[in-house]
């Protein structure tokens, strides 16, 4: 037996560091968090200063067990799991569960997984911070205790089975409320002037500029009058300026702006990056990820001066060193960047490979020179108004920093597009062309999860270690939808001035397009008004970032944890017990008028299954009538006229082997019922418009892929099913579902092979019908 253990919180990561050591320590792993707050009532001991109720979980009691056995093994043990409050709170855990003894216990923590920072790591050792274990805590407590106290209060006021969290509620508004801004959002047009000016250059050669009048004109006889004088107008150049500007390369990236970028460049969601990060860590290749320092260390700072040199040159070099504005910065030491300077790709997955690819650039880039730049503007005259007509461009005269990062290949068409030639002052102009074209002005854009992060980070809701969970569970929770937008045909106006004569013409253009944008649903915007209404402080944004600054205190042991909590609790609670006692229910009804047949009243509002358009009310003789709302519609803005033809569902279209089928809308969206089975519609068809032909061509197809799914039933009692899934074959037993290793072919497997893949895979290789397991 060694006579250390190392003990880490995820296997890789574990793997990783055993390559450093030798035969004298042995590398465990805690697979996360070993324990958490009771799930039976609330775990909190509110008697006992609020004292958490911590158990060590069911999946976990094995490894829990082989730790011991380990712990009592060693001469030494030693505490490894990641820097920041998560980490120590893990290795706070480990110490209290195992029973571990302070005397051989030692904390060590480090922000890269290289050979010399775990050697230098065991030389300098430390005890555990109870400072950022108390912060940690605080924060799971006060999270437990909002979302265990709001949570039945949604229940009763609401809908059932419906929960809030502090920060989710606060990220749900932020999208409740641009959803709103958009809906009352009115365009208002303008006319652009655009010109195509024939000249000379210093040289005497022939020229053609393009050029924007200064002044937009509110209206379309303003735009005309304009184009009219300027059927005689003259055009000279007026002043010339050329001035050189810098660009600075941007910080090395933090956790949040590397969500951010991520996305924008690599299409990455925000929980991706993070997994992706992760593995390049753990694996030794980058340094910690959950950061909001721009820090680099001087060893970081030396081997990239060594790097841009070798590349590029002594003059590309700038040594920057950048400091973290942000005041909560506290989750580690450096930003993240690449553990091998002079490693600009490694090996790994292709999404591994575009994220490390984009972190060496950005941290390279930032040690570069700035990219020197010329900027021209040329001011042109007319007689045809008192407005000025301007030129602009950009030449790169020394591209810098830009040599290794540049945002895309689309700005250097820009740049190629935007030069302009060397003309003298006074030189005449000719107008080939003038435009005078209708614009809009934009809507505010929805959140993305890239700038939704950015936001959240701008108010100081969250810190690096929870931006990711909480765009994902409001994503689960169904109160935000991720999803697209087709774009609409917008007519604009176009007026062209050419040879004399001025041309009037519409034309139509694509706008509004979505891609990956944040929705939020009917159920989200409910809630979002009930706990607005009534518990404004929760989720007022100040009040959520000062509750990051407390726990901040917390961390540095300015405040003790204890007292934080108090004080929010008995103010908190009173507001519990007095809105279950003295609120409204809210399902947030609208009435939309009077339905024509019945002359009943008729409105939407969320019902038990989702957002639902009634005829009738409750307190009438007669009941009530329902119809689902398609996905596509919600309850903020449904007329009355799509509202009633809901109410022509469910339609009978035809029948097929001499039976009904019946377009319907249900609780999770249109189907075809057809002999006692459901057949869900693809987005992209109308239930309302759907024939015969098309409903059977459903039919047939999802048969057909039911009977494709199952390659085989193994087994006595057949046990086990070895099925085709969407992401290969796979087999289940017991309600739980087992990876078929690679290169075997599905339909060979016996039940005897089964019954060995679930011996060997109990935990890593599982999933339970509905559950992910969590990876820390």
């Amino acid at each position: 037996m060694s006579k250390n253990l190392v003990i880490v919180e995820s296997p890789a990561k574990a793997k990783t560091i055993e390559k450093f050591l030798g035969a004298d320590y042995q590398v465990m792993s805690s697979f996360g968090h070993i324990r958490d707050l009771a799930e039976k009532g609330i775990g909190i001991d509110f008697e006992n200063n609020y004292a958490p109720v911590y158990v060590v979980s069911t999946d976990k009691k094995k490894v829990v067990s082989e730790l011991k056995k380990a712990a009592k093994a060693a001469e030494t043990v030693w505490l490894a799991s990641d820097e920041d409050r998560e980490g120590e709170a893990i290795a706070w855990h480990l110490y209290d569960e195992l029973k571990l003894d302070k005397k051989n216990t030692k904390r060590i923590v480090f922000h890269e997984i290289t050979k010399d920072a775990i050697l230098r790591a065991i030389e300098t050792p430390r005890e555990i911070d109870v400072h950022l274990v108390d912060a940690q805590q605080a924060r799971r407590v006060l999270d437990r205790i909002v979302g265990f106290e709001l949570s039945p209060v949604l229940w009763r006021k609401v809908k059932p089975s419906l929960s809030a969290g502090r920060v989710q509620s606060v990220a749900v508004r932020l999208i409740v409320e641009r959803e709103r801004e958009i809906n009352l959002f009115t365009a208002e047009s303008s006319y652009r002037v655009q010109a195509v000016l024939n000249g000379t250059d210093v040289s005497g050669n022939p020229v053609v500029i393009k050029a924007e009048l200064q002044h937009r004109f509110a209206t379309k006889a303003e735009a005309l009058n304009f184009l009219e004088n300027s059927k005689t107008a003259s055009y000279k150049v007026e002043e010339i300026t050329t001035k050189p500007i810098k660009k600075s390369p941007a910080p090395p990236f933090t956790t949040s702006t590397l969500q951010q970028e991520a996305a924008r460049k690599l299409g990455f969601p925000v929980s991706l990056t993070m997994r992706v990060a992760q593995s390049l860590y753990e694996s030794g290749k980058i340094t910690y990820m959950r950061t909001d320092s721009v820090n680099l260390s001087d060893l970081a700072l030396n081997t990239a001066k060594a790097e841009i040199k070798a590349m590029a040159g002594d003059r590309y070099v700038k040594i920057r060193k950048f400091t973290t504005t942000s005041k909560g910065a506290q989750e580690a030491h450096e930003a993240i960047r690449p553990t091998y300077m002079n490693a600009p790709t490694v090996t790994g997955t292709a999404q591994e490979q575009k994220l490390y690819e984009l972190i060496w650039k950005r941290t390279i880039a930032s040690q570069m020179a700035d990219a020197e730049l010329e900027k021209t503007s040329i001011v042109i005259s007319t007689t045809a108004g008192t407005s000025k007509f301007i030129a602009s461009g950009e030449v790169i005269v020394f591209d810098g920093f830009l040599k290794v990062y540049l945002e895309s290949s689309d700005d250097e068409e820009a740049e190629a597009e935007g030069l302009l030639p060397q003309m003298k002052s006074g030189e005449v102009l000719d107008a080939a062309e003038i435009t005078a074209q209708q614009r809009f002005t934009q809507r505010p854009p929805r959140y993305s999860e890239a700038s939704l992060v950015r936001k959240l980070e701008e108010l100081g809701i969250g810190r690096p270690s929870t931006y990711a969970p909480t765009i994902t569970t409001i994503q689960n929770r169904t109160y935000v939808e991720k999803g697209d937008r087709p774009a609409e045909k917008r007519e604009y106006n176009l007026l062209t001035l050419k040879n004399g004569k001025i041309n009037d013409k519409n034309h139509t253009e694509n706008t509004g397009a979505e891609k990956a944008k944040l929705f939020p649903t009917d159920i989200g915007m409910v809630v979002n008004d009930f706990l607005t209404e009534y518990f404004p402080s929760i989720m007022s944004y100040d009040f959520t970032a000062r509750i990051e600054k407390e726990f901040d205190s917390v961390a540095e042991g300015k405040v003790n944890w204890v007292s934080s909590i108090d004080s929010f609790y008995k103010k908190f609670h009173p507001i519990v017990e007095d809105t279950l006692k003295n609120s409204e229910r809210q399902s947030g009804e609208r009435i939309l008028g009077t339905d024509p047949v019945s002359g009943r009243q008729l409105s939407v509002k969320i019902g038990r299954y989702g957002p639902v358009a009634q005829i009738g009310t409750a307190e009438e003789d007669e009941k009530p009538q329902f119809a689902s709302l398609r996905k596509d519609q919600s309850i903020e803005n449904i007329s009355l006229e799509e509202a009633l033809e809901l109410f022509k569902l469910p339609r009978t279209i035809g029948q097929f082997e001499e039976k009904d089928m019946t377009v319907a809308i249900g609780r999770f969206g249109p189907y075809i019922r057809h002999d006692g089975a459901f057949y869900s519609l693809p987005k992209d068809v109308d239930p309302m418009s759907i024939g015969a032909d098309a409903a059977v061509e459903i039919i047939i197809a999802k048969r057909e892929a039911e009977r494709n799914k199952v390659i085989s039933v193994l087994g006595e009692k057949g046990e086990y099913q070895v099925l085709n899934g969407r992401f290969g074959p796979y087999f289940t037993f017991e309600k739980t579902n087992y990876k078929i290793p690679k290169g075997t072919d599905p339909a060979t497997l016996t039940a005897e092979d089964c019954a060995e893949l679930v011996a060997k895979q109990p935990a890593a290789g599982a999933k339970k019908k509905g559950f992910t397991r969590k990876k820390k």
